[in-house]
């Protein structure tokens, strides 16, 4: 085997190799004096069928073999013999015309392969970091908004004819009990009938506009209208499209009212209010540090970038690039808007987006050196926990999302590179110097303008 580098510029690099037919043929031959042993073949006793007859019924598929474990074997050597680190699978290319030739054993197998390495990445000193943690206490108010936000959503409902000071046309508020048939052309469509839909006007539970058509309906009273599906609906046949609804109101209600006691709180099974306002400030408070986490997360990552900056690899950063786009391009479509809306040019966003890539690509790059070189892993049991999270996300097909996962190393990946990212930052929280500053709730969930 001969390899020859013929090219290097940045992060790239290129090199020729050769492996001679003699030596390929030789492989042939071991495969398949191996295989001589293991084939039954009618008309010749086992081990005694001739290696030339198994050359013409395999020889073919065995050099194909043979040719794959030579480029592995060469592009493997390559890497290691000059200490690369990969940023993306190599690209072989077969020398032009040459393809059918090595597979008749009547040439050498002679490639280019072009590969792109990641940088160095000297790390920066992490006990110089200082991060400053904003904290947040849970107080009455906002426990009395959230119990208030509860016992809104298990209000009891009565019919509008019995409720006091109410007429009986349907408003914001009051709870509609609908049944519908849905049509696009004169002819229905598929989930777009129901019977005995509750919908409280005003929660936005449908698509737009199909409460709005409920306003001032009477229990009994049948209404026909035209709504059309938003761009982004979750089922492609019906995103961006009309459809016409003859709906009619089986029931009007309107709300009641509500004592938040402890008899409210049993409804809901717990013993007291006092038991239910601890769970919803023990809830509360995890919501702030949840929101406390991400803050500093975010100022420990700022720090990171602004401390390793290094050219990241053109095809990785092309990659998030084309991803982050196809994102902006997407959520523009869906909104029917333009870059102008947006205050800019599609120049403009581009290079915008490009640095947005391009600062991922870098620490995510970052976070992977600082997770090797601490020998920072992701346990088989978190993985696992993961997954079940995931399937306890989906009632009855557990099973299903097991498959899933087992069955496409891509996705657990895509579950493994959070956790691990979340180790890193622990890692990096340790050591850095960290100062808790007290602030209220509107500036811990402030969101930045950055």
């Amino acid at each position: 085997m001969q390899v020859t580098e013929t090219a290097a510029a940045g992060l790239k690099r290129e090199f020729r190799v050769v492996v001679p037919a003699t030596d390929l043929e030789a492989k042939v031959n071991a495969r398949l004096d191996d295989l001589k042993g293991k084939v039954q073949l009618r008309g010749f006793r086992p081990g005694k069928v001739p290696v030339a007859h198994l050359k013409r019924l395999y020889g073919k598929s065995a050099m194909a073999e043979v040719i794959e474990d030579a480029v592995r074997e060469a592009n493997s050597k390559i890497v290691t013999d000059n200490g690369y680190k990969l940023a993306t699978e190599p690209k072989v290319v077969p020398d032009e015309g040459t393809v059918e030739g090595v597979i008749e054993g009547k040439a050498d197998l002679a490639y280019k392969v072009e590969i792109e390495i990641l940088p160095p990445i000297p790390l920066a000193d992490f006990k110089t970091i200082k991060l400053e943690r904003l904290t947040a206490e849970v107080a009455d108010p906002e426990i009395d908004e959230a119990l208030q936000r509860i016992a809104d959503a298990n209000r009891p409902f009565v019919a509008k004819s019995e409720a006091a000071n109410k007429t009986e046309a349907a408003e914001k508020g009051d709870r509609v009990t609908v049944s519908f048939q849905g049509t696009q052309d004169g002819q229905p469509f598929e989930g777009g009938s129901a019977e005995g839909v509750p919908i409280v006007l005003g929660s936005a539970q449908f698509i737009p506009g199909f409460e709005d058509n409920l306003t001032g309906i009477k229990a009994g009273e049948s209404r026909t209208f035209d709504i059309k599906f938003p761009d982004a609906y979750a089922a492609p046949a019906l995103a961006g499209k009309d459809a016409t609804f003859a709906v009619t109101a089986n029931a009007v209600e309107a709300p009641g009212a509500v004592t938040v006691d402890d008899d409210f709180a049993k409804t809901l099974g717990l013993e007291s209010l006092a038991k239910l306002r601890d769970g919803i400030k023990d809830r509360l408070a995890r919501e702030h540090a949840g929101a406390s986490r991400q803050k500093l997360k975010r100022a420990l990552l700022d720090q990171l970038d602004a401390s390793h900056k290094f050219e990241p690899p053109p095809s990785l950063l092309e990659q998030e690039f084309n991803t982050v786009w196809g994102t902006v391009e997407g959520d523009l479509k869906a909104q029917g808007r333009t870059f102008a809306d947006e205050g800019t040019t599609e120049e403009k966003a581009r290079e915008e987006y490009r640095a947005i890539a391009e600062r991922r690509v870098r620490l995510g790059l970052v976070i992977a050196e600082i997770g090797e070189k601490n020998n920072i892993k992701v346990t088989d049991e978190q993985l696992t926990a993961a997954v079940m999270e995931r399937a306890r996300q989906m009632p009855g097909q557990e099973q299903q999302v097991w498959d899933y996962y087992r069955n496409n190393p891509g996705a657990l990946a895509g579950l493994r590179a959070p956790i691990f990212e979340e180790k890193v930052v622990d890692f990096l929280v340790e050591l850095a110097e960290i100062t808790d500053k007290p602030v209220s709730r509107e500036e811990l969930f402030k969101e930045d303008e950055a």
